[in-house]
């Protein structure tokens, strides 16, 4: 496990930085007209697929794990979705 905290690209705080430019790679972005109403309740925060980076990037952002996802080893916002959600057993998110 890593330990310390993220650099800066000199623009502001390193976890601000880290979070907008990865804000870009989204697969389903909440504000688009398009987005479904059934895509709130199938979130990556609440895929029993999806683990939270520790930190404070942790609050939002975590790696996802199914095989089957073509986001699988990679790096997702709670609020993003694919087709492979799964709910997690305990109901949790985040």
């Amino acid at each position: 496990m890593a330990s310390g905290r993220p650099q800066t690209d000199g623009n502001g705080d390193a976890g601000d930085d880290i979070h907008r430019r990865w804000l870009q790679l989204l697969h389903r972005f909440t504000g688009n007209p398009s987005y479904r109403d059934e895509w709130f309740d199938e979130q990556c925060g609440g895929c029993r697929f999806w683990i939270a980076l520790s930190g404070d990037l942790g609050l939002d952002w975590g790696a996802c794990t199914h095989a089957g996802s073509p986001f699988d080893g990679r790096v997702r916002f709670e609020h993003d979705g694919c087709e492979h959600f799964s709910v997690r057993d305990d109901g949790t998110f985040g």
